[in-house]
Parts: C-alpha cells; sequence; structure tokens
C-alpha cells in the first residue's frame, strides 16, 4: 500500500479531464476469507469497465491473504481511519468513503463480518462504513465460508437479514473449497461478480460523476 496521505477537500477531487467522460465509483469492501485470495483479480477486472473508479477498505484479517503490492488502486485499512482523523474539523473516513462510492461491493464476505452486519456491529473501518451506507445506493455482498458454516441454521437468517436492508446478495458457489471439503460456501465466481456489477450500474444508470 501507498503511504496514506489526507484527501484533499471534496474527496476525493476528480483530474480534470477536456472531454468530460461518465464515472462510477465503487467501493470494495474485503474480509477475512481464503477466497479474499482473488482479490487482486478481481480489482484488476473491475477497472476494465469502462469508466470505474475503484477503492478498496480491508478488513485486517483479509490482509493475510493478499498481497496489498498487487492491489493497483487505493487499499484503505482501520490504520487510515485513525491517522486520518486527528481533531474536531477532521474528516472522518468511513462517512468520506460512503459519500464517495456510488456502489458498494463486499467480496468476499465472511461468516464473522456477515453475523456482524446483521446485527449492526460497526467495530472496524469496513463495518463503520456498510453501518452509515446510504440505502439509496447499491450495496452488493459475496458470501464465502466454508461448508459447515455456510449450512448452519443461522446463515441463512443472516443473509435474509441483509437482503432485508435492501443489500443483493451474490450466491454462493458449490465447488471443493481450499480446506478441502466440498460444498456450498464458495464465493462466486470473479466474472459473475464483475458482471453483476456491470448490470447494476447500467440498470441504476451509475455513473453519475463526470
Amino acid at each position: 500500500m501507498e503511504p496514506f496521505s489526507p484527501p484533499e477537500p471534496g474527496f476525493p477531487a476528480e483530474k480534470s479531464s477536456p472531454v468530460p467522460q461518465k464515472k462510477s465509483r465503487v467501493l470494495v469492501g474485503v474480509t477475512g476469507s481464503v477466497a479474499a485470495l482473488k482479490l487482486p483479480l478481481l480489482v484488476t477486472e473491475l477497472l476494465k469497465i469502462p469508466g470505474l473508479e475503484v477503492k478498496v477498505v480491508t478488513t485486517e484479517r483479509a490482509k493475510h491473504f493478499y498481497n496489498a503490492q498487487e492491489i493497483p488502486v487505493t487499499l484503505y485499512s482501520d490504520e487510515d481511519e485513525w491517522q486520518l482523523w486527528k481533531g474536531r474539523s477532521d474528516p472522518v473516513l468511513h462517512i468520506e468513503l460512503r459519500r464517495w462510492a456510488d456502489l458498494m461491493l463486499v467480496a468476499p464476505l465472511d461468516a464473522n463480518t456477515l453475523a456482524k452486519l446483521a446485527n449492526g456491529i460497526c467495530d472496524n473501518l469496513l463495518t463503520c462504513v456498510i453501518r452509515a451506507w446510504d440505502l439509496s445506493k447499491p450495496l452488493l455482498f459475496c458470501p464465502a465460508m466454508n461448508t459447515a458454516m455456510w449450512e448452519h441454521p443461522i446463515t441463512a437468517q443472516q443473509v435474509e437479514q441483509l437482503k432485508g436492508f435492501g443489500y443483493t446478495e451474490i450466491p454462493c458457489v458449490v465447488k471443493k473449497l481450499v480446506c478441502g471439503d466440498e460444498g456450498r460456501g464458495a464465493m462466486a465466481e470473479v466474472w459473475t461478480i464483475v458482471e453483476s456489477v456491470k448490470r447494476i450500474l447500467e440498470e441504476r444508470d451509475l455513473p453519475r460523476q463526470s
């Protein structure tokens, strides 16, 4: 990750362009599932969508599964929230990110963060962004966990709770998991996720930035 620098007023400022271009802003949240290994590929594929700007918010546990040097966009974590805010007049990062994004994508969403979101817990940067999320904007989530965890009765309840908030599920799939088990619980394929983002952007006519 590049050294963090506080955003300029109007966070983040768009570079001027002689030819106005429709843009949209997607904030990717990544949590501590082994499927976080796919984050570099996911970001790379998202950036192929014309006019799309991407930033990433990571939990601390998710950092275990990817190399930050392979993420070609700004990556925020809990430390950045506290570095940015020093006094009353300073911006609050989870609020600034919430304002910046047109769409949020949480991929993967692990069992722990799923439980937090369903119960309104906001104890890190990512969950604070989601707790403050503007419900008029789309939020997509991609569950990913061991099959036994997925099949626990509370998982279905929590997924339905998120859908009840207006969030959109990109369902997990059946495959052989990294742990060796085979069954449902794997994160949706990257191409499926990217196509879902494209569809939502087209349906909502998002890009709005210029």
